[in-house]
């Protein structure tokens, strides 16, 4: 029987979460990984080199592999206040591997994916173009980058009205191919307008994926993400994920469980709160229940979202 062709829509820290649960299942495994960043290490190689952004391809290509000495080094970041600060290994070994294949980014993933032994599984980019998210505010001011973003609404209590790229994108024509081919659909974890809505806005993504006939499912955040988030309700990301995909979806995956007072006091500080399942307000089919990593931080378990998407898909 051929596996479950599963395309998972993400970006940084939320899409890595998913992929170290989900490779454990059979289930061959596309991950779009949204290209925007232009802070930290991704950011100063993305303008000095020309490149599309590391970081997030960087953080999907270790939760892939089962190299665990390689996943360590490709993690390694510099903190010697040196010039190489504040960069990790991958990010650089992924601009020298480009650089070797001519400025050819895609041949420089599947050059990472065999030195992690990434096997059957794929990474890709949702596109090519270089370009900047841009959000345009309720109040009309418009912020240029996704690290500026987050940094003005930390002080500025001003909702986001629309999240676009300018100049606009195209999608890598494989990426549409794959969801073509796809049974399943995930979009998130992940930061809402930062890296899971930036997928959403390329140009011919949304369109394929509603034409597709896969299940599609969205996994909303545990925790709020400060100076971001216009809301801690669940109904409002599955609002604003359905607004820019212009569809309806099918499943999503909600965490009811409450996070323990220990560690949401750990977040106050940050005015992170937990996001409120308000599953009364969301039209898609519910897959609820104890979701959460209960060890330092509050996290999706790897594990437990695996297994909700291994529910769905025997649906």
């Amino acid at each position: 029987m051929a596996l479950e062709k599963l395309v998972a829509f993400g970006g940084g820290t939320g899409l890595y979460t998913l992929l170290s649960g989900l490779k454990h299942f059979d289930v061959d495994i596309t991950a779009v990984v949204s290209t925007t960043d232009n802070g930290g290490s991704s950011g100063s190689l993305r303008d000095e080199y020309g490149i599309l952004p590391p970081g997030d391809i960087r953080k999907c290509l270790i939760a892939l592999s089962d190299f665990e000495d390689m996943r360590d080094l490709f993690e390694y970041r510099f903190e010697k206040n040196g010039k190489l600060e504040g960069h990790s290994f991958g990010n650089l070994l992924l601009v020298a591997l480009t650089d070797l294949a001519g400025g050819d980014f895609i041949k420089a993933i599947k050059k990472a994916e065999k030195i992690l032994n990434v096997k059957e599984n794929s990474i890709l980019p949702c596109t090519l173009d270089k370009s900047t998210l841009h959000a345009l505010l309720e109040n009309g001011k418009r912020i240029v980058g996704e690290e500026n973003i987050g940094k003005y609404k930390l002080h500025h209590n001003t909702e986001i009205k629309k999240i676009y790229m300018k100049p606009k994108t195209t999608a890598y024509k494989p990426v549409i191919k794959e969801i073509e081919k796809a049974d399943i659909i995930t979009i998130g974890p992940g930061s809402l307008y930062t890296s899971i809505i930036p997928n959403l806005v390329v140009d011919g993504i949304s369109k394929a994926i509603n034409k597709s006939n896969a299940k599609k499912a969205y996994i909303v955040n545990v925790m709020t993400e400060h100076g971001e988030e216009d809301s801690i309700y669940a109904s409002h990301y599955v609002n604003e994920i359905e607004k820019y995909l212009q569809g309806k979806l099918d499943y999503v995956i909600v965490n009811t469980a409450k996070a323990p007072e220990k560690l949401l006091r750990k977040y106050e500080e940050e005015y992170k709160k937990q996001v409120i399942a308000d599953i009364e307000n969301i039209e898609a089919k519910i897959i609820k229940g104890d979701f959460l990593k209960k060890k330092n931080l509050l996290r999706h378990d790897s594990y437990k979202l695996a297994k909700a998407i291994d529910k769905i898909m025997e649906e």
